[in-house]
C-alpha cells in the first residue's frame, strides 16, 4: 500500500483535511499518484506529482480552461505547484472502463457521449485560447521514434542503426501534412475510456468527466478521435468505431471524408507506434511490465492503419524491418 510523500501532510492540513488519511487510487503510466480523501460526505482527490519528474502547472492551466468552458474537468480546490500537490474535485469511480465492464451493452451510448464531447469542444470558439505547445512535427517525430528506440532494441538486443532510424523518421515526415484536417484543435492526447468518467447527474456533454489532459497541445482534430476509437487497452467494436467517425463527420460537414480518413490513419499509426515504444519503456525503465500485455492489440491497430493507401511506403518499411513474429511483446527479463 503506497502513501503520498511526507510533504503532503502539511498541504492537506492547511487545506481542511487535517487528520484525514489519504486512500490510494489507481495510478497511471506517469510518476503521478492519486489518493482519495473522505470525511463524511466530503470527498476530494490528492494528486501527488513529484516535481523532479512532473509539473502540475499544465494540468492546472488546461483543467481550469476546460472547466471555464463548461466541461467536466475536476475543479481545483487547492494547489502547491512548487511541491507538486493538487487538491481536486472527486469525480467518482464510474470510469467508462468500469461502466463497460459492468454493462457491455452500453458501449455505443458511452462512445457516442465521448464523441459528442469532442465535437462540442472542437466547435467551441474559445477552445484553443489556452497556452499549450503545438503538436508539431518535432513532437510527432520524438513520439514515433519510441518504436525504434525502445521496441526494436528489445527484440534485436542492440540499438537501432542510425541510418535505419533516419529512414523511418523521414517516412513519417512525408505523412504529417495529411493529418492537418480542419482547423487546429485543443488535443487532450489521452482521450480514451480509462480517462473518462460517467457523471450521470450532469446534463449533455457535462456527463463526460475528463481526467487526463496535462499533456494537451494544439494540433489536429483527428488525434483525440483516434485515441478514443483505437484504444490500446480494450477492443472497440467495428460498428462503434464506424459510428463515432460518422458522428464526428456529420457534425463537421465541411470536412472532406477521404482526407479525414487519411488523417485518421496517419495519426492512428503514429499513436500506435508511440504506444508500442512507451509500453516497452515502461517495462524496461520503470519496472511496469503489465503494460506489455497490450502490445499485441496495439500492433493490430498499427497494422490496420498501415493498410491505408496513404501509408504504403511506411507499411513497406515495417514489412522489411519488423518481422511478423516480432509484432508482439518482446521477452523482457524484468517482466518475468
Amino acid at each position: 500500500m503506497f502513501e503520498p510523500r511526507a510533504a503532503a501532510r502539511p498541504f492537506l492540513d492547511s487545506n481542511g483535511w487535517a487528520g484525514i488519511a489519504p486512500a490510494p487510487l489507481a495510478g497511471d503510466a506517469s510518476f503521478r499518484r492519486y489518493f482519495r480523501l473522505a470525511d463524511g460526505a466530503r470527498r476530494a482527490v490528492l494528486m501527488d506529482a513529484p516535481p523532479l519528474h512532473e509539473d502540475v502547472r499544465p494540468f492546472v492551466a488546461v483543467g481550469e480552461h476546460l472547466a471555464a468552458l463548461g466541461y467536466s474537468a475536476p475543479r481545483i480546490a487547492a494547489k502547491n505547484p512548487h511541491d507538486g500537490f493538487l487538491l481536486l474535485e472527486d469525480l467518482g469511480d464510474s470510469t467508462f472502463t468500469r461502466v463497460l465492464g459492468e454493462a457491455p451493452a452500453r458501449e455505443a451510448e458511452l462512445y457516442a457521449l465521448a464523441t459528442d464531447t469532442l465535437i462540442a469542444l472542437h466547435k467551441h470558439p474559445a477552445q484553443t485560447n489556452v497556452d499549450v505547445p503545438p503538436y508539431d512535427a518535432a513532437t510527432l517525430d520524438r513520439e514515433a521514434a519510441l518504436l525504434v528506440d525502445w521496441f526494436l532494441p528489445a527484440w534485436t538486443g542492440t540499438a537501432t542503426a542510425p541510418a535505419l532510424r533516419r529512414d523511418y523518421l523521414e517516412l513519417w515526415r512525408t505523412l504529417y501534412a495529411l493529418a492537418d484536417v480542419g482547423l487546429p484543435c485543443l488535443v487532450l492526447r489521452d482521450y480514451h475510456v480509462d480517462n473518462l468518467v460517467l457523471l450521470a447527474e450532469r446534463p449533455g456533454v457535462a456527463a463526460c468527466g475528463l481526467l487526463d489532459f496535462q499533456d494537451a497541445r494544439l494540433g489536429s482534430c483527428v488525434y483525440d478521435l483516434a485515441s478514443l476509437v483505437e484504444d490500446a487497452r480494450r477492443d472497440v467494436s467495428h460498428d462503434v468505431r464506424a459510428a463515432c467517425v460518422a458522428r464526428y463527420l456529420a457534425a463537421f460537414p465541411h470536412l472532406d471524408k477521404a482526407a479525414f480518413g487519411a488523417g485518421l490513419a496517419v495519426l492512428g499509426a503514429q499513436r500506435s507506434a508511440k504506444i508500442v515504444g512507451i509500453f516497452v519503456r515502461l517495462a524496461l525503465r520503470d519496472g511496469k511490465p503489465h503494460y506489455l500485455r497490450h502490445i499485441a492489440r496495439v500492433w493490430r491497430l498499427l497494422e490496420a492503419s498501415l493498410a491505408h493507401p496513404a501509408l504504403a511506403e511506411l507499411a513497406r518499411w515495417f514489412a522489411a524491418n519488423v518481422p511478423l513474429d516480432w509484432r508482439t511483446a518482446p521477452k523482457i527479463e524484468s517482466a518475468a
